[in-house]
């Protein structure tokens, strides 16, 4: 099965450190239990432990899990480390963390306002 990141409602990003050891059940009970979190809502839960070249991806489609574990062989992901919280990503933010960029671009264009000049 392929997911398409762009089809499911919503993505969050865990930050901070994650035991990546966690299978399904460990991963999804950080979610109900630290953050009061439905893990069987239309969204997507990553995670990424102390090492920032590898993180998991964790998804109910409806009828089971979808556990996914990337290991990038050349770079590392700039995971926000700062705090441990779970933060709702756009689809340009999942880009820019995917691409080993900061989710939070210093110099990207913000959307304007409708109608103010």
């Amino acid at each position: 099965m392929l997911l398409d990141l762009t089809a499911v409602k919503q993505v969050y990003i865990v930050t901070g450190f994650c035991d990546l050891r966690k299978g399904i059940d460990g991963l999804a009970g950080i979610v109900q239990q630290d953050y009061q979190m439905d893990v069987y809502d239309d969204a997507i839960f990553l995670f990424c432990g102390r090492r920032s070249d590898r993180f998991k991806l964790l998804y109910w489609d409806g009828d089971g899990w979808l556990l996914c574990y990337k290991r990038i062989e050349n770079g590392r992901l700039q995971w926000p480390r700062k705090k441990d919280e779970v933060r709702q990503l756009t689809h340009q933010q999942i880009r820019w963390l995917l691409d080993g960029l900061s989710i939070d671009q210093k110099r990207a264009i913000k959307p304007g306002v409708n109608g103010r000049f």
